[in-house]
């Protein structure tokens, strides 16, 4: 396990908005945070020459102001900035794979509740190796709220690997000492459908076996974090609609997604896809087998 947080920045009020959450939550973690701005023009490092011919002027002014202003936020806390001379997804991708995070600015759309990925976030979130965390910023490019607030919402499909995903989550939740709940959402089948609505013995048996299902994979995670107060939710809608919805208050929301095999190409299923385009809190997106 890495033993730091990376951030990437470009000045936007995003990426600030997404360098305070990943400083709150390396604090909690008690990890180091790094900060990383990518530029393919950053030039080799002079030994010395004066701000105003330095070619990488404006870079080193964009990490140190941030390394300032979050030092000051916590000041135990080891940041170290980092400038890197090559494309940002190239840069981002490896930082990934060296860090426990990935941590990036989302940029909202008015007046549409949803994210905008830009050319560089997208690809990143489908082929990282790590998990990467999308941060939204709010009116003044805070974030929806400190790392350390409310609770952690895991999205579970109950079928498939899924130790990576509780992982990260069950260990968000106990870094935080927050509660963590798992949602598992199943669509009504059409023979539960009837003219005036559902059969519910049908369904009533169908959220029995979901919820047995549920319990058995969150037994032994746990009898491993004791100390994390979870609770099991069985939502009768798509998986998607049933992840948006029990996020609607979280701190953080936690979807899987699987890794795939060379040649296959990368993309995000649609519960990860819902989750960050309409999801209101920040999103962890976690690579599984």
């Amino acid at each position: 396990m890495q033993q730091a947080v990376t951030v990437g920045l470009d000045g936007s009020p995003e990426s600030l908005a997404a360098a305070r959450w990943a400083a709150d939550e390396a604090e909690k973690r008690k990890l180091t945070l790094r900060l990383l701005h990518a530029w393919p023009l950053l030039a080799p490092e002079p030994t010395s020459v004066p701000s105003e011919v330095d070619q990488n002027y404006w870079a080193k002014r964009l990490v140190h102001t941030a390394q300032a202003e979050l030092q000051a936020r916590h000041p135990g806390l080891s940041i170290v900035g980092n400038l890197v001379a090559d494309d940002a997804q190239n840069a981002l991708l490896q930082a990934a794979s060296e860090s426990e995070m990935l941590v990036l600015g989302s940029r909202g759309l008015e007046p549409v509740e949803s994210y905008f990925l830009g050319d560089v976030s997208m690809p990143v979130v489908a082929r990282a190796k790590r998990p990467v965390v999308l941060v939204r910023a709010q009116a003044g490019g805070e974030t929806a709220g400190p790392a350390s607030a409310g609770r952690v919402v895991v999205a579970l499909k109950l079928h498939g690997p899924s130790d990576d995903l509780l992982d990260f989550a069950f260990h968000t939740a106990a870094a935080r000492g927050v509660p963590l709940q798992a949602v598992h959402g199943r669509s009504v089948p059409l023979h539960a459908r009837v003219p005036w609505g559902v059969d519910h013995s049908v369904t009533e048996e169908i959220t029995r076996d979901a919820l047995k299902e549920l319990g058995k994979t969150l037994r032994p995670w746990r009898e491993k974090y004791p100390q994390v107060d979870v609770a099991d939710g069985i939502r009768l809608e798509s998986p998607a609609r049933a992840v948006v919805r029990g996020a609607e208050d979280a701190a953080l929301l936690v979807v899987g997604r699987r890794e795939h095999r060379p040649g296959l190409g990368h993309h995000l299923g649609p519960v990860a896809q819902a989750a960050i385009h309409h999801g209101r809190c920040p999103v962890a997106v976690v690579p599984h087998g």
